[in-house]
């Protein structure tokens, strides 16, 4: 081991207390920590056998495939810390702070959308907590339009969600094999293998070039709505036609995390 000088409080006040006179300053970081889900042992496991079982797919393979997610998006600001330089004695103003409003101002809305080959299906808000009841009234009435929109053929629609409770219902799966629609197995926490995951942080990018935040919830949908329905084809094209990388990212890491 080896060994260090010990500091007295005399050596290390005056570096802490004026850095700067001691030749330290600030710096940006190099990196971004990402976010990423837990993965256990038997989700790796799973991510694993999910990849191995769809190697051999190719794009043509993955382009019947209708995927589908919800997201929330912010009205002001973001769900994650943001820094910014500030002038010694420059008093806080609009350039050095991110407005905020409390809980239940308004401030977020949930969104459901979907994604196929031929480009974005229909979008809906989700009203509140969406329940299972929820769900099945947008698969009744927006799956079914998506499916239609995009032009998927009868008898090769299939349709890809993550294992939401309210995904996984009984009302769900009924309405399912009602419809005649095949539903992916899907494994759990798997967010980089689900490429419409990508399609919101694209929507996300284009709402924040906005200059000002929306005014209420209702100018945040009308935005959201136009942004979404102004995704070319070839957006989704792009992200389908990842697939097999992404599978063959999942394999390399043994089930573990992606760079997707």
């Amino acid at each position: 081991m080896l060994w260090r000088p010990p500091i007295s409080s005399t050596t290390s006040f005056p570096v802490l207390s004026q850095p700067k006179q001691s030749g330290i300053h600030s710096r940006k970081m190099a990196f971004t920590l990402l976010k990423c889900p837990l993965l256990k042992k038997a989700h790796r496991l799973e991510h694993l056998k999910f990849a191995r079982y769809h190697e051999n797919w190719t794009v043509e393979d993955w382009k019947r495939i209708l995927w589908s997610d919800e997201t929330k998006i912010n009205r002001i600001g973001s769900d994650g810390r943001a820094y910014t330089w500030k002038k010694k004695g420059e008093p806080l103003c609009e350039r050095t702070t991110t407005p905020t409003v409390k809980h239940g101002g308004g401030n977020n809305l949930m969104v459901w959308g979907c994604m196929g080959w031929n480009g974005v299906g229909v979008l809906t808000e989700v009203q509140e907590i969406m329940n299972a009841e929820q769900y099945c009234d947008i698969l009744d009435e927006v799956v079914v339009e998506s499916f239609e929109k995009l032009e998927m053929l009868e008898g090769e629609k299939m349709f890809q969600q993550d294992n939401d409770p309210k995904h996984t219902s009984k009302k769900a799966t009924k309405w399912f094999k009602d419809n005649s629609i095949d539903v992916m197995v899907w494994p759990a926490q798997s967010p980089d293998i689900n490429p419409i995951e990508n399609l919101w942080v694209d929507l996300n990018k284009t709402l924040n070039k906005y200059p000002n935040p929306a005014k209420g919830v209702h100018e945040l949908w009308e935005r959201v709505a136009e942004e979404w329905n102004k995704i070319p084809p070839e957006t989704c094209q792009n992200l389908i036609e990842s697939m097999p990388r992404r599978i063959q990212a999942v394999i390399k890491a043994k089930g573990g995390h992606t760079k997707y």
